[in-house]
């Protein structure tokens, strides 16, 4: 028996919760806990009367003591932990707590933060949040899936732990990284979390560290790989699909070729790898706006990109679809890119994967090039001989772009766009104060991590990050308010495009090139007008707008926001 469900009146637009749940149990279900906020009326409904203290209180008033509590905390870790729990006990409260402090939050509930806590998951671990499919387990996946909390689902944020920020493979710890992905999809899109999943798909770990940890929660195997692999995935995306067809799939943090395989074999349903297409689009718009500021065309420019990952390809991938969109030849356009992994420069005769194929250099072009070192052609080298006028850093190598090669950039280039995008912080290729003084205060930059404001000459700068969460919520929210069929490179365009056209840098070229994350919410709305724009044109909504309907009323009916609705006890749903 359903022991919930929320529902709004179409006409009025008011909202409600029915239940069957009441006492212990009410109080103990994170979505409709209220706490102290419970009425003297839903006391007395649902057995709760002696269960609280007598003082009714407001939203306000309890966000106002959470947050006297969290600053006692004197460590991220501490802080993350805090919220964590409050989300496992009460998630409106969570939501408004974390809106109304987002820019001081958000870091600590996503990155940097979350990357220690999933270190940290199997002895930090507290209550359970989402499924967990073992791969022990394939044949259980719809029993499994059935156990859900959520009757209905939306978009479901799913994981193998492979390939988890810059730390690499974290097995059943991954798992924190679909919650906290969305967590942000509610902060900064209005998705409602009461019609969201979880997933972390367990298939082992090559993690020697936790397979010998007698505390690891997770299946302790090595991973599943091949046709193992694939099978269990297919089964997956088959379960998911034939239980939720209008689902959106995230598919988060998975190693960088099972990534690029799954999205490929995958791309005709409604799916979206953030690792690749997020980053990529998100990096794209940062880079649009920086040329909107140095007035130069995006095919004026020369792109070195240091590591060839998921994020490393996805993101020469969105710019090539940029490109292309201008009407560069797809060949010509992927000659604009220099691409670098752990060996080096990727050429067409070290090219061992079949995505870096396109950017691979052609061996006869390095003949004249000048080399330092032998015959070794590393990131310096490549700078040196490139010319870049974009270096964009997605190799978990902290300080990979020193002074050298930073001034031998800035010598080509008068405005050099420079973007250490790695995560955590400490995995940054470079410090924002370092670029502004080794290129003379000219760089425009976008790191991954949160950087505090840097001053140069006197004057303070706010350090963009070319954070997804400015693009994946508000992409999201498009695509389920137009129920899109798939996502194409046109609707990741159009979010490209809007996030661009928010720049606070158009207005003051002192300002960061992308928005804050505390304007995310406003951003995500108008990125989401956009995609649900392009979804209609291209033919791939499965929603129709009404006589007097605008594309914003369907993304409107989809906002959710942190309030406490009116409980109505119902003995049978």
């Amino acid at each position: 028996m359903l022991e919930f469900s929320f529902e709004r009146d179409q006409k009025t637009r008011e909202e409600w919760v029915n239940t069957t749940l009441s006492g212990k149990l009410l109080l103990n279900t994170p979505l409709l806990n209220k706490g102290t906020a419970f009425s003297e009326e839903e006391r007395e409904k649902f057995g709760l009367l002696g269960k609280l203290p007598m003082h009714v209180e407001s939203l306000e008033e309890q966000a106002a003591r959470t947050y006297e509590q969290y600053r006692r905390y004197n460590t991220d870790l501490n802080r993350h932990i805090f919220l964590y729990a409050l989300h496992e006990r009460n998630e409106v409260l969570f939501y408004k707590l974390v809106s109304d402090h987002l820019e001081e939050m958000m870091p600590i509930i996503y990155t940097p933060v979350v990357g220690e806590a999933v270190k940290q998951f199997s002895r930090e671990f507290r209550s359970p949040r989402g499924l967990y499919i073992s791969y022990p387990h394939m044949d259980e996946m719809t029993d499994i899936i059935n156990n859900r909390t959520h009757p209905n689902i939306d978009l479901i944020v799913v994981s193998d732990g492979s390939g988890v920020l810059g730390i690499g493979d974290q097995g059943v710890g991954g798992m924190d990284i679909p919650v906290a992905k969305l967590m942000v999809y509610t902060l900064c899109g209005g998705i409602n979390p009461g019609r969201t999943l979880p997933v972390m798909l367990d298939v082992g770990t090559d993690n020697n560290i936790l397979l010998n940890d007698p505390m690891y929660l997770g299946w302790k195997n090595e991973r599943i790989k091949g046709p193992d692999y694939d099978a269990f995935i297919q089964r997956f995306v088959d379960t998911i699909f034939e239980r939720f067809p209008n689902a959106f799939v995230h598919w988060e943090d998975f190693g960088r070729d099972p990534a690029h395989e799954i999205l490929e074999r995958y791309k005709h349903l409604c799916t979206f790898n953030d690792d690749i297409q997020g980053t990529g689009a998100v990096a794209l718009a940062a880079i649009l706006s920086a040329l909107k500021t140095s007035k130069q065309s995006l095919a004026e420019q020369r792109f070195v990109i240091y590591g060839a990952g998921a994020a490393g390809v996805g993101i020469a991938d969105q710019i090539t679809a940029a490109l292309v969109r201008d009407g560069m030849p797809h060949e010509k356009a992927c000659r604009m890119f220099w691409l670098l992994n752990s060996r080096g420069l990727i050429t067409q005769e070290n090219c061992t994967r079949d995505f870096q194929a396109p950017y691979a250099r052609p061996d006869a072009e390095l003949k004249d090039w000048h080399l330092e070192m032998s015959n070794q052609i590393g990131l310096r080298e490549t700078v040196h001989n490139a010319k870049p006028t974009v270096l964009i850093g997605a190799s978990a190598q902290a300080k990979a772009f020193n002074e050298d090669i930073v001034r031998d950039m800035a010598r080509n280039t008068k405005h050099p766009i420079i973007m250490p995008l790695s995560n955590p912080t400490e995995r940054a290729e470079a410090h924002p104060t370092d670029l502004l003084e080794w290129t003379d205060g000219n760089a425009l930059i976008a790191t991954g991590s949160p950087f505090a404001d840097v001053t140069y000459k006197g004057k303070a700068r706010h350090i963009a990050q070319s954070n997804n969460a400015l693009i994946f919520p508000g992409l999201g929210l498009g695509v389920m308010a137009s129920k899109a069929k798939q996502v194409t490179n046109k609707m990741l365009w159009a979010a490209c495009e809007a996030l661009s056209e928010l720049s606070p840098v158009l207005q003051d070229p002192l300002e960061p090139i992308l928005p804050r994350v505390i304007d995310a919410r406003a951003a995500s709305y108008k990125i989401a007008i956009a995609v649900v724009e392009a979804t209609i044109e291209e033919g791939l909504a499965q929603v129709e707008l009404a006589q007097d309907e605008q594309v914003s009323d369907l993304v409107d009916r989809m906002l959710w926001y942190p309030r406490y609705l009116p409980l109505h006890r119902m003995d049978n749903i």
